[in-house]
């Protein structure tokens, strides 16, 4: 008999809407966005295909319980009110991995995470008869969110987070994780039919995202998760078929022009290495190559890039050029778009350009911006050719 459970995956901040987009897509309900997670409703083979599928997500937690609570005895008897017992196995190992608290009564993390692991033992003493638990088994690693005083507790399915797709070995200075750069492509109507170029590809992250998604190659299809292992929850064969599923998706014949370009050779073997670890290095260009040396003879391309923010000071005089050099670059490439996400606050004005959108985002702690520059639509082909 299949278990349905409402599942939590939080994401980016201000990437709540691509990743709804997302989850729709693989056939599920949405039951609530907020921000910097969405949740939505599945079954044990939901589990499974959004840990496999998912782009954005940063992991998969199911959900546990949700509650007000704004003392701590409030927090013990809720937690305690959760039926563990339907989730984790006698042998489970669980504790409170981790605890955030925003605008809440109850804040001091250490506290949460204590008072809670002592709610769900009292629970799952009474409920299984033990005194003590062994913790031998599989792990249960608690997940918890407070909201103006709302907590919501999740156990994590995934493990490591889900940005870890298993190709990036190698990786560069101030690399932008793979499940941002995934949602920053998707916030682009850039399809596998158009030319992309990164001409500060770093460790290679935007051109290889971009040529999983122009492949239909799922990201977590070669990696494991850490539900794969509660037999209690999650039949092994849902996994199978999970990565059956995507396995047969898979397509790497297609005709792309995906380009990634960096001054440094070391940082290009870097990015070489990590597109034959993701299985696209036949659909992607890297190339040693300054930023001066920048063009492309075809027609509506775009250019998907995370250039230097210039975090060291020393570094900090060269901008004023770089990005003037970028905004000179972007000019001469005919009919192109542009999509650049930078901590430079004085990006606008030395590319010579105001951006048609522009949206703030944290990339870890940093405050960023992801810069839109529209070019024109290309011609409807199937119009012409009528």
């Amino acid at each position: 008999m299949k278990k349905y459970f409402e599942l939590i995956a939080p994401c980016h901040f201000g990437m709540e809407a691509v990743l709804k987009r997302e989850i729709l897509d693989l056939g599920y309900e949405i039951s609530q966005v907020e921000d910097g997670r969405v949740t939505f409703l599945g079954d044990d083979e939901a589990i499974c295909r959004a840990n496999v599928f998912l782009r954005t997500a940063e992991r998969v937690l199911l959900k546990a319980g949700s509650f007000h609570a704004e003392s701590f005895e409030e927090l013990f008897q809720n937690t305690k009110n959760i039926p563990w017992e339907d989730l984790i196995p006698r042998d489970g190992k669980f504790w409170v991995a981790k605890a955030s608290s925003i605008k809440s009564k109850l804040f001091s993390p250490s506290d949460i995470q204590r008072i809670m692991k002592k709610a769900m033992v009292e629970r799952m003493k009474q409920a299984y008869g033990l005194q003590t638990f062994p913790e031998t088994g599989s792990s249960y690693p608690l997940r918890v969110f407070l909201y103006k005083d709302q907590v919501t507790a999740g156990i994590d399915t995934s493990g490591d987070s889900l940005h870890k797709r298993g190709y990036r070995t190698l990786s560069s200075k101030a690399p932008i994780t793979e499940t941002l750069a995934a949602a920053l492509i998707l916030l682009t109507p850039w399809k596998k039919d158009r030319i992309l170029v990164d001409p500060f590809c770093g460790s290679g992250t935007f051109p290889i995202e971009a040529a999983m998604m122009a492949a239909n190659m799922a990201p977590g299809m070669n990696r494991s998760f850490l539900a794969e292992d509660w037999g209690n929850l999650i039949p092994r064969k849902c996994w199978y078929q999970a990565v059956d599923e995507a396995n047969d998706l898979v397509d790497l014949d297609i005709q792309v022009d995906i380009q990634g370009y960096d001054l440094d050779g070391e940082v290009v073997r870097a990015a070489r290495a990590n597109a034959e670890a993701a299985g696209v290095e036949k659909l992607i260009h890297f190339q040693q190559r300054p930023l001066s040396a920048l063009s492309h003879p075809k027609k509506y391309g775009f250019l998907i890039t995370n250039p230097p923010y210039g975090e060291r000071i020393e570094e900090k005089e060269n901008l004023p050029g770089l990005y003037r050099e970028i905004g000179e670059r972007f000019q001469a490439l005919d009919s192109w778009s542009a999509y650049i996400i930078t901590a430079y606050e004085d990006a606008e004005k030395y590319i010579g350009r105001k951006a048609d959108k522009n949206r703030k985002i944290y990339n870890g702690m940093i405050k960023t911006y992801y810069y839109q520059f529209l070019g024109p639509k290309p011609p409807d082909r199937k119009r012409g050719q009528q």
